[in-house]
């Protein structure tokens, strides 16, 4: 664990790997998602815009490679970042024809200063010619696989319409372990109908199934979803910022301490309706590394491995 977190900051071993400031650049690159294309579905999950859920692509409607340029700039002015990852991040990015996909991988690696590939996806978006894909930009560079849980319960999976049960994300794990494919899940705290005690409950499931890192999101309300409708009737309710740090580190107490944390919190982006705070990331994110150090506790302390 990186001496200067109280968790295992991917963005560290980043540093670490790659001896300087590494940074992920949003790609959309033109994929649907079965929960939209009508396979599954036609409105997607119910937090979910027309957009794709929690999409940041800096120059939408360009090529990868425009894009991931674009994207470069802003990083290196904002950042001062060195080298880039190529993240695939709009929609389900392994849902379409492999050789569709080869090339949109390919294309991304061929920027100058990109050291690696993230591709989002579904549990349920991985058929076996995709894993030998996958696998193939496994051995050549740093790649990592994010899948989207959410929930590890059917009830919630049910209730926000994704299509899958849980048992599909297990399987899918287990897919991926004989390519000694790195995945991190998603989760979102929040959910209607979870308690705290459910919340804390998904680190242990995380933990069991040896899941190599993470993103941890709150429950945000973004416009012109079926969870905004909701939420203006009053059936929905978001984190007060308090609640939400202290639910945080209390999670993060729990987490295997040799999962990697990718990400703790996000903004919403400009579709963001509630919670407006969380559109502070970074102090947020303080105030979560001020409390893990006024508790004097970390990532991992309240289990034994």
């Amino acid at each position: 664990m990186d001496s200067k977190k109280r968790f295992n900051s991917f963005s560290e071993e980043l540093k670490r790997i790659f001896g300087c400031r590494v940074h992920r650049i949003s790609i959309d690159a033109g994929f649907t998602c079965p929960n939209r294309d009508g396979s599954l579905g036609n409105k997607g999950c119910v937090f979910c815009s027309e957009r794709g859920s929690g999409s940041f692509a800096i120059a939408r409607g360009q090529d990868v490679a425009t894009q991931i340029e674009l994207g470069k700039e802003v990083m290196v002015r904002k950042y001062k970042a060195e080298k880039f990852i190529a993240y695939f991040q709009s929609y389900s990015n392994t849902y379409a024809p492999v050789k569709e996909l080869d090339a949109l991988y390919s294309a991304a690696l061929s920027v100058s200063d990109v050291v690696g590939l993230i591709v989002g996806t579904r549990p349920d978006c991985l058929s076996p010619d995709v894993l030998t894909l996958l696998s193939d930009y496994n051995r050549r560079t740093e790649f990592w696989l994010e899948l989207g849980l959410q929930s590890p319960y059917d009830r919630t999976l049910e209730f926000i319409g994704r299509g899958h049960d849980v048992k599909t994300f297990v399987n899918a794990v287990g897919s991926l372990k004989p390519y000694g494919i790195r995945v991190c899940v998603h989760i979102i705290l929040g959910l209607p109908g979870e308690s705290r005690e459910e919340m804390l409950a998904t680190a242990s499931f995380i933990n069991s199934l040896g899941i190599d890192g993470i993103k941890i999101h709150m429950l945000h309300i973004s416009r012109d979803t079926p969870l905004a409708e909701l939420y203006e009737k009053g059936g929905v309710k978001v984190f007060e910022r308090d609640e939400y740090v202290d639910l945080v580190c209390d999670f993060l107490e729990r987490l295997n301490p040799n999962i990697f944390i990718h990400r703790l919190t996000g903004d919403g982006g400009k579709d963001l309706i509630a919670p407006k705070w969380s559109a502070a990331k970074f102090e947020v994110l303080n105030e979560i590394d001020w409390e893990l150090e006024r508790r004097n506790t970390m990532q991992g302390a309240l289990i034994r491995l």
